[in-house]
């Protein structure tokens, strides 16, 4: 190569210049970045819900009668459908809402499901939540009254209530068979019963 390509190359190339560090934005920026994406769409749901709605309107506007009475008959038919399987529906949602919240539904017969179903035939999830949210929760206490010798006592080894066995004689010093004799825990099997 000879000197002036070398100079040539020299001027077309810029000075190297160190790289600058990534800029790290601040918390706030960050929320403001959030919040203005947020609005924006916000915004953009109302657009397309507003042309939604024209359009809509534009499509009746434009509709001769007989559309308009086929239209309402679809619209009739698909609510009917709805309806046939919405208390379906609803019995499912109402099922998954109490397994969920953990309490019991009333007898099937006792719910009017009817109540539960939306003006568009679908199951009315907030209507359903608070009904499930107003059920009483169940009692952690057992539903019998326990500790009156009545039913299996704990467990025993399949002995009666508060007898004992050979194999927890056989374990007991002479002092403690003498206790439990006394007591009156070794009758069953002094009698022949184990």
């Amino acid at each position: 190569m000879d000197d002036t390509t070398q100079q040539q190359n020299d001027q077309q190339q810029p000075p190297a210049t160190p790289p600058t560090p990534p800029v790290t934005p601040s918390v706030e920026q960050l929320q403001a970045d959030v919040e203005r994406w947020r609005a924006l769409s916000r915004q953009n749901e109302k657009n397309y819900n507003d042309a939604r709605t024209e359009l809509s309107q534009l499509k009746e506007a434009s509709m001769t009668d007989a559309e308009k009475a086929l239209e309402k008959a679809r619209e009739e038919a698909r609510n009917a459908a709805l309806s046939e399987v919405g208390s379906r529906l609803v019995e499912a949602e109402l099922r998954v809402q109490a397994a969920t919240a953990g309490v019991n539904l009333p007898p099937a017969e006792f719910l009017n499901v009817q109540r539960f179903i939306g003006a568009d035939g679908s199951p009315d999830s907030a209507a359903i939540q608070t009904f499930v949210s107003s059920l009483p929760q169940p009692s952690k206490a057992p539903d019998f009254a326990q500790g009156i010798g009545l039913g299996r006592q704990g467990d025993s080894g399949g002995y009666a209530a508060g007898q004992l066995g050979r194999d927890a004689l056989s374990r007991m010093s002479p002092q403690d068979i003498a206790a439990a004799r006394k007591a009156g825990k070794l009758d069953a099997l002094m009698r022949g019963d184990l």
